[in-house]
This record gives C-alpha cells, sequence and structure tokens, in this order.
C-alpha cells in the first residue's frame, strides 16, 4: 500500500515548504487523505474523513464532517483510478452527479486576494469563469474573459464570482478543485470542486460542499508537499476496492 501511495505522490508536481507537523520523523513528507464516503450511489450527503499516511497506515485526522454532493448522487469520474467493470453509473456533463473515484486536489480559490491555505491559491475576478460547454476548446478550464475574450467565455454557466453573478451566492467564496477529468474529455464532466454551501444538507450540481468551519479547517491543513488525495465513494464501492486503491480500512460503523 506504501508503495503505492507514494508512487501516486511523485506523479504529482506541486511543490512548497513543509512544516514540522507534516514530516515524519525520517523527514519524508506524510501523505494527505480527504476521504467522502456516502451511502449509496444516489445519497446526496457524505461523510468527509481526513486522513495522513503514517507508520505504514492511514491514521483519521480530526472528526468527520458532513458534506453534501450532487443532487443525484454519484457516478464514477475520470481519475487517478480507472472505474471497476462490475457497473456503476458514469459522471456525464449537466447529470448532477459528483464524480466517485480517486483524484488530486488542485488550487484553492476565493473571493477574497488571499486565503489561510499552504496550497496555490487564485483569487476569482467578476471575469473569472469555469468552462462548461463541452464543444469549447476551453472545456473544464478556469479562466479569465479578460485573457480569453468574451466570446469564449459566452454559454458557461460557471461565473467563478457567484456573488456578483447569482445573487450574492456565497458558495465559491472559499474552495479547492478536484481533479476530476484532467483530460478534460468533452462531457464527461466539468468544474468539480469541493466549495462552501448555503444550508446544511443542500446538494449540489456535482461537487462537494461543506459548512465554513469544515472548509477552513481542511484548507489550513491540506499541504501541497503532500500530494493530497481526494476519493469520493459510496460505502459498497469503498469495500470493494479500497485494499486495491491503497485506502483506509473501512470503519465499522459505514
Amino acid at each position: 500500500m506504501l508503495r503505492y501511495v507514494l508512487a501516486l505522490a511523485a506523479a504529482m508536481t506541486l511543490t512548497a515548504c513543509a512544516t514540522r507537523a507534516d514530516r515524519a520523523g525520517d523527514g519524508a513528507v506524510q501523505p494527505q487523505l480527504v476521504l467522502v464516503t456516502t451511502a449509496d450511489w444516489n445519497a446526496t450527503q457524505g461523510r468527509l474523513q481526513r486522513y495522513l499516511f503514517e507508520g505504514g497506515q492511514w491514521l483519521a485526522v480530526g472528526a468527520p464532517v458532513e458534506v453534501s454532493i450532487g443532487r443525484n448522487g454519484a457516478a464514477w469520474g475520470r481519475g487517478l483510478r480507472a472505474a471497476p467493470s462490475d457497473g456503476g453509473p458514469l459522471k456525464r456533463e449537466g447529470d448532477g452527479r459528483a464524480p466517485a473515484g480517486l483524484f488530486a486536489i488542485g488550487t484553492a480559490f476565493g473571493y477574497a486576494d488571499t486565503a489561510q491555505t499552504a496550497l496555490p491559491y487564485a483569487p476569482m475576478s467578476a471575469s473569472h469563469y469555469c468552462i462548461d460547454v463541452p464543444d469549447s476548446p476551453l472545456y473544464d478550464r478556469i479562466v479569465d474573459a479578460r485573457a480569453v475574450g468574451s466570446e469564449a467565455v459566452k454559454g458557461s454557466t460557471e461565473p467563478m464570482r457567484r456573488d456578483l453573478h447569482a445573487d450574492g451566492d456565497p458558495r465559491y467564496r472559499l474552495g479547492f478543485v478536484i481533479a476530476h477529468n484532467p483530460a478534460h474529455v468533452p462531457g464527461a464532466g466539468s468544474c468539480i470542486f469541493a466549495h462552501l454551501r448555503r444550508t446544511p444538507g443542500e446538494p449540489t450540481a456535482g461537487c462537494t460542499a461543506m459548512d465554513d468551519a469544515a472548509m477552513d479547517e481542511l484548507l489550513a491543513w491540506l499541504r501541497p508537499q503532500a500530494r493530497p488525495l481526494f476519493a469520493l465513494l459510496p460505502q459498497a464501492q469503498y469495500r470493494a476496492v479500497w485494499k486495491q486503491w491503497g485506502l483506509p480500512e473501512p470503519v465499522s460503523d459505514e
């Protein structure tokens, strides 16, 4: 399992200075995992638990928190591991499902100029959009209309400053990219984030949403040099793949 975890870590390229708490006794950076489990494919709520790989095993960090996912549940996404061949829905653009699988964690983003996180952070402006138009050459990318032109973002339903474009919507005030569909395959699903939610239990269009306090704690904990991973799986699928994928052993109450 350790070999697999370290191989995944080596495949990602973010770098930054580590803190003492993020290092094992031999000076190696300890891999981090953000794990979301749900009851089944159609569940819209889940449980998020942080893990640190130490002493040859995944150790839980902090208490689990409740999160919301897609309004229609989850579906196999495109990430670091191929979807098993034993069935389950596949993620598609506009299906209202969160991608299931194992993914890299990308850039943090938000409305403010800075954020309390070691992750790379991108402040959003009124001209930033994530392109969810499948036939666009910029599909599944966050772009600035000032750089790519207004025609390039035409038709996108994902302005990154939702407070300015969607009646003060706070959900993108703070979040980070979940690297689903890294090859930007048209129609396979776009603009997948972890972000804030307005009210407890409010589902999303396909992202993972949480309360402000949970997001603040998560972003403060994540370290880019740990090559953090994000996993989302229904419980039955999690139990089927956890050993092969090198994930934590399922807990008894899942």
